[in-house]
């Protein structure tokens, strides 16, 4: 089992920025790889980023080039630097841990409990 423990949402304005952290206080996080997904009301959650053990990443086409998702893994923690935030990345955003790195909530076994992301 691996726990997962987000920080950093909060309300921000369009156009401004937020980084979330997800730490896993209990695990190495580093043979993992490690997502960031989020959630719109009752909608699945959708796939935002993805960091391999390798360091490789993916994300989604609606958040390149304004999200960066980072990984630590000597204080087993990964960052989303998120920047140009837009009223449409409003959600509760997830990070998550799996053993094989695909951008699909399936494929992700551990999750957190969330952070709320408001953008007005």
């Amino acid at each position: 089992h691996v726990q997962l423990v987000e920080s950093g949402g909060g309300e921000v304005q369009a156009g401004g920025s937020l980084r979330l952290s997800c730490t896993a206080p209990e695990n190495s996080i580093s043979g993992y790889c490690m997502g960031w997904f989020r959630k719109f009301g009752r909608q699945d959650r959708e796939g935002v980023a993805a960091i391999d053990a390798d360091g490789s990443v993916s994300y989604a086409d609606v958040v390149k080039g304004r999200f960066t998702v980072s990984r630590d893994n000597a204080n087993n923690t990964i960052n989303l630097m998120m920047n140009s935030l837009k009223p449409e990345d409003t959600a509760m955003y997830y990070c998550a841990a799996a053993q094989y790195c695909r951008l699909q909530p399936t494929a992700f076994g551990y999750w957190g409990q969330g952070t709320q992301v408001t953008v007005s």
